[in-house]
């Protein structure tokens, strides 16, 4: 395998620390880049996608963000899991989970691999925190893929200073052509905010452990978040 990983402790401040899933690029240094997990916790597809980047040359940690109600999650997509994912994601406090991302971005700078910028790359849920990690100044540069709930946190948006990249998929069952509408208008006159959207495909299309993946979409998405990436970290 040509990168390297392994489960680094994050200092989330007060004397508590939880964990998050580091991948190393085979060069040993990078730029580096926060992978927000889905409701569904640092699970086998979320550490794939964070020794993915690895291998596009990034320095990728993957917090455990569930970590306060329960530590290292790992969950499936229907059933059982499912229910469990979505009680994790009632109890969670948003604003202290962005803050705990920004003690993890803060641990990331200061590794001896990472080198320039971090930016950070999330997935539903986590597309809502990547957003909000780049509101609150702890990015420099973020990707939310189908970010759900983003169009009830807009009045934050005047708040990003940093470039942005929106993916969302045209059937979305968790994200109405309504949300988005709003986040696009409420970031219209943002000359580094972009846009792109996926026809025929649905919620989590960029999971190949989901029945909605979708390979075509997922490589362009990705394409396009590796040239984002590299233009601003």
């Amino acid at each position: 395998m040509s990168v390297t990983t392994r489960w680094i402790e994050i200092d989330a401040g007060g004397g508590e620390r939880y964990d998050g899933y580091l991948a190393l690029p085979r060069a040993g240094k990078g730029p580096g880049v926060i992978i927000v997990q889905e409701i569904f916790g640092v699970n086998a597809h979320i550490r794939s996608v964070a020794e993915q980047y690895a291998l596009a040359g990034y320095v990728a940690l993957a917090p455990d963000i569930f970590w306060r109600t329960e530590r290292r999650v790992e969950l499936g997509y229907e059933g059982a899991d499912r229910d469990k994912a979505l009680a994790l994601l009632k109890g969670i406090d948003a604003d202290r989970t962005v803050a705990d991302l920004g003690a993890a971005a803060t641990t990331l700078r200061a590794l001896p691999e990472t080198t320039g910028k971090i930016g950070t790359v999330g997935f539903c849920f986590g597309g809502q925190l990547a957003y909000l990690m780049a509101a609150r100044g702890t990015a420099d540069a973020a990707v939310a893929y189908y970010g759900g709930g983003i169009q009830n946190k807009l009045g934050e948006a005047a708040n990003v200073r940093v470039p942005i990249l929106f993916h969302y998929a045209e059937h979305d069952a968790s994200i109405p052509p309504t949300a988005v509408a709003q986040v696009k208008q409420q970031f219209a006159g943002h000359t580094n905010a972009q846009f792109f959207d996926y026809p025929g495909v649905e919620h989590g299309f960029n999971c190949s452990d989901r029945s909605a993946y979708n390979q075509p979409a997922s490589a362009l998405a990705h394409g396009r978040t590796l040239a984002f990436l590299s233009q601003h970290l």
